[in-house]
């Protein structure tokens, strides 16, 4: 079905998703277990985002295992048929392998390691002691990064290939999804030849939000997609309605939103690696702080005013909150139930491939 002969191995190692196979991504505080399960109904694979707190994700996936439950399409699997999200350095290893090992979910996302491959290696090895049935996704942002990920002796089962153009964090430098998702795919190629090791499914990640963006990734290398802002503007998604209406207005991307670390400073969740900030429609926050030159602190009282105004607290023009989102969003032009998102996207990448091929 699809031009790249890898997309079936995402099929063996998660037997109910469809081609081309379609992950929601685990947004903090924004991927819930109703958004999860609805992906992997609809035949993708959800993501539940890491939790606010070790209750809060124990409680999404007691959610997660009652939604699913009774679903014929899962009945005979022995794992949760959702993954779950891990930020490494805001995360406690004991404390993931506690939730793991007790819901056994069928993947496990790691993120933003402050000490690299050093310590996907450490979450690896632990995590598949805990529950061998779990596979490993890790997010990468550079083809150094990929490389390192693809020759450790702890090597995930999926690599996420995120482009700068992804809504939310990243890596502060980096490239387009085309050309990063090319030359890892190149890379790793070479190197499965040369050192006679399998190939590894690679996820594109960052500015798809459609279709044609998942055909475009199968032809370019991908066994899959994941998306994200795509799915902040679903009915399940967990953000507020302004934040789902700010989407919705934004257009021209490359121009309207901006990598930035700078609502990381105004909310308080600094304590990234170095090389990370996040992409966010540009705001009020944002011009005033670069072209208006207020000073910080004012800036972060406005932000905090405008937390008390709800709905109205977000929007291009005169909102001031966060909205984290990828330079594909001016793609986004209403909000959906996320398993009709995942048929849709589906049926339109598969026409795109026959026109293709």
């Amino acid at each position: 079905m699809t031009p790249n002969e890898d997309a079936n191995l995402i099929q063996e190692l998660f037997p109910w998703v469809s081609t081309p196979p379609i992950i929601s991504a685990p947004m903090r505080g924004v991927s819930g277990p109703e958004l999860a399960v609805e992906v992997s109904k609809a035949g993708g694979l959800g993501f539940i985002g890491p939790g606010l707190t070790e209750s809060s994700l124990e409680l999404n996936l007691i959610q997660a295992e009652k939604l699913v439950a009774g679903i014929s399409q899962f009945q005979k699997l022995d794992v949760l048929p959702i993954g779950v999200g891990f930020i490494v350095w805001d995360s406690v290893l004991e404390v993931a392998l506690n939730v793991i090992l007790k819901y056994r979910p069928s993947a496990v996302w790691l993120f933003a390691a402050r000490e690299g491959q050093k310590d996907f290696d450490l979450w690896i090895n632990k995590l598949n002691e805990v529950s061998p049935a779990t596979k490993i996704f890790i997010q990468l942002g550079s083809v150094t990064q990929a490389i390192e990920a693809f020759k450790s002796k702890s090597r995930p089962d999926l690599i996420v290939v995120q482009g700068s153009d992804a809504g939310g964090h990243g890596l502060k430098k980096g490239c387009g999804l085309i050309p990063l998702l090319l030359e890892i795919r190149d890379k790793l190629d070479e190197l499965s030849y040369s050192l006679k090791i399998p190939k590894l499914p690679l996820i594109a990640a960052g500015g798809i939000a459609e279709g044609r963006g998942v055909a475009a990734s199968l032809i370019l290398g991908a066994s899959g997609v994941a998306m994200g802002t795509r799915f902040l503007a679903s009915n399940e998604s967990l953000v507020a309605q302004g934040y789902k209406n700010a989407l919705i207005e934004a257009e021209d991307g490359g121009q309207n939103t901006k990598r930035t670390f700078l609502f990381d400073q105004l909310r308080g969740t600094t304590g990234w690696p170095k090389d990370y900030n996040g992409r966010s429609v540009i705001n009020q926050s944002v011009r005033d702080d670069e072209l208006n030159s207020i000073p910080f602190e004012e800036n972060k009282k406005l932000y905090e005013e405008a937390l008390a105004k709800g709905d109205q607290g977000w929007g291009f023009e005169n909102g001031r909150l966060t909205t984290f989102a990828g330079a594909e969003v001016g793609l986004i032009k209403k909000i959906e139930p996320a398993a009709q998102l995942v048929f849709k996207v589906r049926e339109d990448a598969i026409k795109c491939l026959h026109i293709a091929l």
